[in-house]
């Protein structure tokens, strides 16, 4: 696997925009989103966790296991888990499709996000 250039904070600072887009979906949906909503926040405040502590990039798996350990006070691991494993596979496809990371730089631009 390649090495990745950007930090795990830039990363997430790009995921966040990418959920902007998300959030706007899911407003949009004439279902009931609630279960959308709170694994859209889960992620939420992941992401701010890993822009705030921005861990280095060769131990971003290990600060996401972590998270989810310190996560179990306040929410189920299992959900924890879930949001985790999302992040880092996001990783690994930034660090596998130079596309992807660029579109994650350039703000994450989408039509979905209004």
């Amino acid at each position: 696997m390649a090495v990745l250039s950007v930090r795990p904070a830039e990363f997430c600072r790009g995921l966040l925009l990418a959920l902007d887009a998300s959030e706007g979906r899911r407003r949009r949906r004439q279902r009931d989103t609630t279960a959308d909503a709170i694994g859209l926040t889960l992620k939420r405040e992941l992401l701010e966790r890993a822009v705030a502590d921005d861990p280095e990039p060769d131990a971003f798996e290990g600060w996401l296991v972590e998270q989810c350990l310190a996560a179990a006070d306040t929410v189920s691991v299992g959900a924890a888990r879930a949001v985790a494993l999302d992040v880092f596979g996001e990783w690994r496809l930034a660090v596998a499709s130079p596309e992807f990371a660029a579109w994650l730089a350039r703000g994450a631009p989408s039509a979905d996000a209004s």
